[in-house]
Parts: C-alpha cells; sequence; structure tokens
C-alpha cells in the first residue's frame, strides 16, 4: 500500500509513501518498548534537552518544512511558517515546565507521609489528521514524552512528508542528545492497520485528534483494551454576537476564524449567532470583509485563502451549501465552485440560517459562515448550546457578560472578544461528541500519566 500525497492547488501527485508493513510496524514498537526505561531514566532535565533540540532545529529548518505543509495539503505559505513557529514553542514549553506540572504533592493523611506522584504509562500513540501536521504533532509529543512516555506517531496518510520530516527532528534531536532512537518514531500506517496497533500490548494509551466518527471507533478499540485514550474530535463552534458588542472587532476576527487554514479548523467559529438588534450591521461588517480576501495559490504571500485539502472534502462542503440554501437560507457571498485546477473554495456567507439547517448541524470544513438570528441572549445562548459538539465557542460582549454567558456554554474553551486559539500554556478539548480529557497545559500533560498514591507509615497516632 502507498500513502499518497495530492498537492490541493493543482490535483497532482506529489509524493507517495510505502506504508509500514508488519515487520516496520513491530521494530517501531519494540525500540519504543525498549527505550522505555532508559527514556524515563533520563529525568526531565535529560528530556528537556532533547525537546530544546526539537524546537531548534524545528525552527532553523523552517525554510524546508514549512512547504511540506503548503505542499500535501495547501497551507498559505504564511501560515505554514507560523505553524512550524508555533509547534517550536509548543517543544519549550513542556522543556520548561513539565517538572513543575508533575511535581509530587503531598497531601495529608494518617500516614507519616504521603503524596502524589506522577509516572509515565509507557507507550503512547498518536493519531493524528491533515490539517496541522506540525502543531498537532508536537501537541501530542511533547508531553507525552515530557512525562517520560514514549511516542509512537501514526499521521494521517495524506500527510507522509510531513511525516516523515517530523520524525526526521526527533531522530535528530534523540542521536544529538544520546538519548534512545525508540524514543520516538514516525510509523506510516495505513487507516486499515491502526487497529492492530491499538491492540498491541507495547502500547499504553492513546492519542486521537480527527472526525467524531474515527473518535469513536479509536474509543471503542481502546475501550476494548482498557487503555485511556484523549479524543480531540469535531465541532461546530458557536460565535454569539450580542448587541453590545464591538461590532468591527466581532467582524474582524470572525472573517480570521473563518478563512484561517481555508476554515479547515475544529476550533473556527462556524455558527455566527447575532442578537437582533444588530444583526444587519454585523452581516454587513462580514460581508465586506470576507469579500475582500484573497483566494489563490497558497505559495503566493499575498494569499490568505488557499485549497481545500482534498476533492472529496470540497465536495462536502459544496453539499453542505447547496442543502442549506435550498433550505431557505440567503447566500450573500460564494458558494459556487469555481473553475480551474486545483481544490478551491470561496469565501462564503450564508444568512438566515435555522439550527435544522445542514450548516448549522454539521460541521462545516472551509471558508463557510453561517449565520443565524437570535431574539437576546438567552435565545443566543440556547442556540449556542443547540448542537451535538461541545468543542470551542467564543462571545462578543462586555467582558463581564461574556464570562457569564461562558459559564452557560457546554464548550471546552471560550473565548471572549477575540478569536479561538490553542495555546501550550492553556489546556484545550472537548465535551459531548467533540471529545473527551485535555490536552496542552498543565492538565493535558497528566493525561498519560499514573497518578500514583504513596502512603508512608507507620500510621500517626
Amino acid at each position: 500500500m502507498m500513502l499518497t500525497a495530492t498537492d490541493p492547488s493543482t490535483g497532482q501527485v506529489v509524493r507517495e509513501v510505502p506504508a509500514a508493513g508488519p515487520a516496520e510496524v513491530d521494530a517501531a514498537l519494540a525500540a519504543a518498548e525498549a527505550a522505555r526505561a532508559a527514556w524515563r531514566d533520563r529525568g526531565f532535565d535529560g528530556r528537556a534537552e532533547v525537546l530544546r533540540a526539537v524546537a531548534a532545529d524545528l525552527r532553523a529548518r523552517s525554510g524546508e518544512l514549512a512547504p511540506l505543509m503548503t505542499q500535501e495539503m495547501g497551507k498559505p505559505a504564511t501560515e505554514a511558517v507560523g505553524e512550524v513557529e508555533k509547534a517550536a514553542w509548543c517543544a519549550e514549553h513542556y522543556a520548561e515546565h513539565a517538572a513543575a506540572y508533575l511535581a509530587p504533592q503531598d497531601i495529608a493523611s494518617d500516614a507519616t507521609h504521603s503524596y502524589v506522584q506522577h509516572l509515565p504509562l509507557g507507550t503512547v500513540l498518536g493519531i493524528l489528521p491533515w490539517n496541522a501536521p506540525f502543531w498537532l504533532a508536537l501537541r501530542f509529543a511533547a508531553p507525552a514524552l515530557m512525562a517520560g512516555n514514549t511516542g509512537v506517531l501514526k499521521h494521517d496518510p495524506h500527510v507522509p512528508g510531513c511525516a516523515a520530516a517530523v520524525g526526521e527532528v526527533f531522530a535528530r534531536a534523540l542521536a544529538a542528545a544520546g538519548a534512545p532512537d525508540g524514543a520516538f518514531a514516525n510509523l506510516p500506517l495505513g487507516t486499515a492497520d491502526v487497529a492492530a496497533v491499538i491492540r498491541d500490548p507495547r502500547v499504553q494509551a492513546v492519542s486521537f485528534t480527527g472526525s467524531s466518527r474515527g473518535g469513536a471507533a479509536v474509543a471503542s478499540l481502546a475501550a476494548a483494551e482498557i487503555k485511556p485514550a484523549v479524543l480531540e474530535l469535531g465541532g461546530s463552534d458557536p460565535c454569539v454576537v450580542l448587541a453590545d458588542a464591538d461590532l468591527d472587532a466581532a467582524a474582524d476576527t470572525i472573517a480570521l476564524s473563518r478563512i484561517i487554514n481555508a476554515g479547515q479548523s475544529c476550533i473556527a467559529a462556524k455558527r455566527v449567532i447575532v442578537e437582533e438588534p444588530v444583526h444587519d450591521a454585523l452581516v454587513g461588517r462580514l460581508r465586506d470583509r470576507l469579500a475582500a480576501l484573497r483566494v489563490g495559490d497558497p505559495r503566493d504571500p499575498a494569499t490568505q485563502v488557499g485549497p481545500i485539502a482534498r476533492e472529496d472534502l470540497r465536495a462536502a462542503l459544496h453539499r453542505q451549501v447547496t442543502e442549506t440554501v435550498a433550505s431557505g437560507a440567503r447566500l450573500l457571498l460564494g458558494g459556487e465552485l469555481p473553475d480551474g485546477p486545483g481544490w478551491f473554495y470561496p469565501p462564503t456567507l450564508l444568512d438566515d440560517v435555522t439550527p435544522d439547517m445542514t450548516a448549522a448541524c454539521e460541521e462545516t470544513f472551509g471558508p463557510v459562515a453561517a449565520v443565524l438570528r437570535a431574539e437576546d441572549a438567552d435565545a443566543a445562548l440556547a442556540a449556542a448550546n443547540a448542537t451535538e459538539y461541545g468543542l470551542a465557542a467564543s462571545v462578543w460582549s462586555t467582558p463581564e457578560r461574556g464570562e457569564e454567558l461562558a459559564r452557560g456554554i457546554a464548550a471546552g474553551q471560550v473565548a471572549v472578544n477575540g478569536i479561538v486559539k490553542t495555546d501550550p500554556r492553556l489546556p484545550s478539548g472537548g465535551v459531548k461528541r467533540s471529545g473527551y480529557g485535555r490536552e496542552l497545559g498543565p492538565h493535558g500533560i497528566t493525561e498519560f500519566v499514573n497518578v500514583q498514591q504513596v502512603w508512608v507509615g507507620p500510621r500517626r497516632g
């Protein structure tokens, strides 16, 4: 089997990589198992040495790494450079803070001394999607490795060049530090081969980022083997704009959220829920901003919106738009398949969308904004929660009202008067069908450790 990368701006195949066979899979898992003790025993300082080297290598090679994303999944060049930098930041963050995040915690009891310590589980398998190949790899790997686990990366089969590059960055850093080379490895797998790796007893935990359907399959497999899993899944993220919002700032940020990575982000604002008194004013501003965006070759630094990553994904997005319009929504901008090569899709604005329409019910993975009206703040909150997803949300109002509304929103993270984003310092994750567990921040590194209670006697009294 071959893993095939296709340039979405041209539709041309740019890379084919053989998928790992049974012998290669066994060798990678055996090496990870063999490296466990030595990697754990390096301690936080020794592991941080490797992660800092990873960060330095990412920055030094940004000029060759970023174009891989542009080539294999269409990320605009400026965004690709930013992603490499963010991945390096994640490695550095955990190199600096892991020891404090996992410091033993003294807890008073009837013992002479009782405490909790955080011990590695073993090998963690990371199963990742295509839309942020370097950032998502480091978001999984940095905390897992700094906690003392070894890691195996199963990346999306459509970005094999990016996956191989991540593996090479870690291989260089491990070799330079004299660390065991099995501590982290890229394992090029086809989708059909993943189940066997999850079941393999040498894998102790799973981190999955992707669709809700894929997450359900991974969760079932991990649960059957009684292995912990973290799932970061899809979202139909609400953006609530109340009557007292700064409409210019809101429109600027919503437009940006809809076109970063051509709108192919789980945490991008997708359902824009606007309080009735400012609906028309916000929609007008949003239309102006979306209409001014430049769609084109992702290699051109002036391009703001690149192509959709795959032809089937563009077809699914267009279906969502056409079904929503057929149900009565107003198409104010875009919504037509362009002529020419590649899988481009124009920034699209849908108004008068209702909760039962396709664009409000399904996750729209592309530069499409669906605007819903709300009579008041209570109706806006109800609309925000009227989804099976609960990944992220945003609120535009006064800071005080925004924080109050955030407490009522069923989502793993809420941005008040700002864009929803991931940050190595802050936990990220979802509820409902958007998954469970957390990544990043102090919470993310504790997902794949044994929280071990130690009781030292004799008993007091």
